[in-house]
C-alpha cells in the first residue's frame, strides 16, 4: 500500500444516497481510499415519511456491490443494527428484533444475531456495531436505556457472549460498544462530554466485565465511548486516552482486534477538539479506525489531517502500520452471500425470536 492508502484504511465514512452512491461516496472510496463506509438509515429510506417505507433489498445490494467495486481492498460495510429503537433496516423485508432489554434468554439473544447478521450479510454488510456491552446502570441514561441487556453484570454478560456467538456464527463481524461504558451516563455524548468519577475498582467489578467476556468469546472489534474517566485520564474522553485504548483494553484486558472510534462529529469531541485533531489523537491513543459519519468537509479534513501527521512523522509510522495490522486482520475475516430474499425475515416479523432459524449453527 501507498502511504495515502494507508492513512485511508484507518477511515470509515458515511455518505447521504438514498439506494444509490453519490458523489460522496464516490470521493470517499477512491480519493480518500477509505478502509470502511457506514450504511445509515438515510441510505435505505427515506426517514421523514410516516409510517417508514419498505426497505428494496435488492436496490441495497446493488447500491453495496457498487460500493465495493470502487475499492482496491474490500470495504468494511458496516451499520448499527442493534434491535429495538436503534436498528438502520428496520422495515420490511428485515426482522424488526427486539430491544436488548426485552431479549429473555441468552438463547434468543444468539437468535436474534444471527438472524440479523444472515440479513446483513445478505445485502452487503459484513460489520454491524452491536451488541451493546453497556450496563444500564443509571436510570437518567438519555441514550442507553434498552439497547443495553440489563443494568447488572450478570444480566447483561450472558447476553453479549451469545450475540457475539450469534454474529460470528452467521459470518457477519460484532462490535462491542461503548468501551469503557456508557451505562453510568446521565449526558448524550451526541450532545456533550460525561464524565464520570468511577474508581477503577468500581469499573472492574462492573463495567469492564462484559467486555472482558465479550473479549474472551472472541470479539473482532470494540468502539470507543466519548466519555472522560477521571479515574484512568484526566485530560481527554475515552476514545483519545492511551492509557485506556493502549493501557486498559490492550494491555490489561487482552484485546488484540479492531478498534473504531465512535463518531467523531458528536459534539461530546467535535466541539472541543474538533473532528480531525480528536481523529489524529484517538489513532495516536491505540485506535485503528475513525468513525466520520456524515460531512464530507470533515471527512476529507480527517484524512488530510492523518496523512500529514503521517508523512512528518507526528503519527508514528510504527502506529500508522499497526492500525493498518488491525484493519486488514479484521477484513481477512470477512464473509458474503450471495442475495437470497428467502434469508429475509421481514414477513416473520411479529413472531417470537425463538422460531426464527430453528437450524441456527451452535
Amino acid at each position: 500500500m501507498t502511504l495515502e492508502e494507508k492513512v485511508g484504511q484507518l477511515c470509515c465514512f458515511g455518505w447521504h444516497g438514498r439506494t444509490a452512491l453519490d458523489d460522496q461516496a464516490r470521493f470517499c472510496v477512491r480519493e480518500l481510499h477509505a478502509g470502511g463506509m457506514i450504511v445509515m438509515g438515510r441510505n435505505l429510506h427515506d426517514t421523514s415519511q410516516k409510517p417508514v417505507p419498505d426497505i428494496d433489498a435488492v436496490a441495497v445490494r446493488t447500491m453495496l456491490d457498487e460500493l465495493q467495486s470502487l475499492a482496491r481492498t474490500p470495504l468494511l460495510i458496516a451499520t448499527d443494527q442493534e434491535g429495538g429503537r436503534v436498528a438502520r433496516f428496520g422495515t420490511v423485508p428485515f426482522t424488526r428484533m427486539p430491544a436488548a432489554a426485552a431479549l429473555t434468554t441468552p438463547e434468543e439473544a444468539y437468535q436474534a444475531a444471527y438472524q440479523t447478521a444472515r440479513e446483513l450479510c445478505c445485502v452487503g454488510v459484513n460489520t454491524n456495531f452491536a451488541p451493546v456491552a453497556d450496563i444500564n446502570s443509571n436510570p437518567a441514561n438519555p441514550v442507553i436505556g434498552d439497547r443495553s441487556f440489563g443494568a447488572t453484570v450478570r444480566e447483561v454478560v450472558p447476553f453479549v457472549e451469545a450475540q457475539v456467538r450469534g454474529y460470528a456464527a452467521a459470518g457477519v463481524l460484532a462490535c462491542l460498544k461503548h468501551f469503557p461504558g456508557h451505562g453510568d451516563t446521565a449526558t448524550d455524548s451526541h450532545l456533550a462530554l460525561p464524565v464520570l468519577p468511577h474508581t477503577l475498582e468500581t469499573m472492574q467489578t462492573r463495567e469492564l466485565l462484559p467486555f472482558q467476556a465479550g473479549i474472551t468469546a472472541g470479539v473482532p472489534v470494540v468502539m470507543t465511548a466519548h466519555i472522560l474517566f477521571l479515574a484512568l485520564d484526566t485530560e481527554v474522553p475515552a476514545t483519545m486516552s492511551h492509557a485506556i485504548l493502549t493501557g486498559l483494553l490492550r494491555q490489561t484486558l487482552g484485546f488484540a482486534g479492531l478498534i473504531v472510534t465512535d463518531c467523531l462529529e458528536m459534539k461530546a469531541v467535535a466541539e472541543r477538539w474538533g473532528t480531525a485533531l480528536a481523529a489524529l489523537a484517538a489513532i495516536k491513543a491505540g485506535a485503528d479506525m475513525v468513525l466520520v459519519c456524515h460531512t464530507l468537509e470533515r471527512q476529507q479534513e480527517t484524512y488530510e489531517t492523518l496523512l500529514a501527521a503521517a508523512r512528518s512523522g507526528e503519527l508514528p509510522t510504527a502506529r500508522l502500520d499497526e492500525a493498518v495490522a488491525h484493519v486488514r486482520a479484521a477484513k481477512a475475516n470477512l464473509s458474503s452471500l450471495p442475495f437470497d430474499p428467502a434469508l429475509l425475515g421481514g414477513k416473520r416479523r411479529e413472531q417470537s425470536v425463538t422460531t426464527l432459524g430453528a437450524d441456527v449453527p451452535r
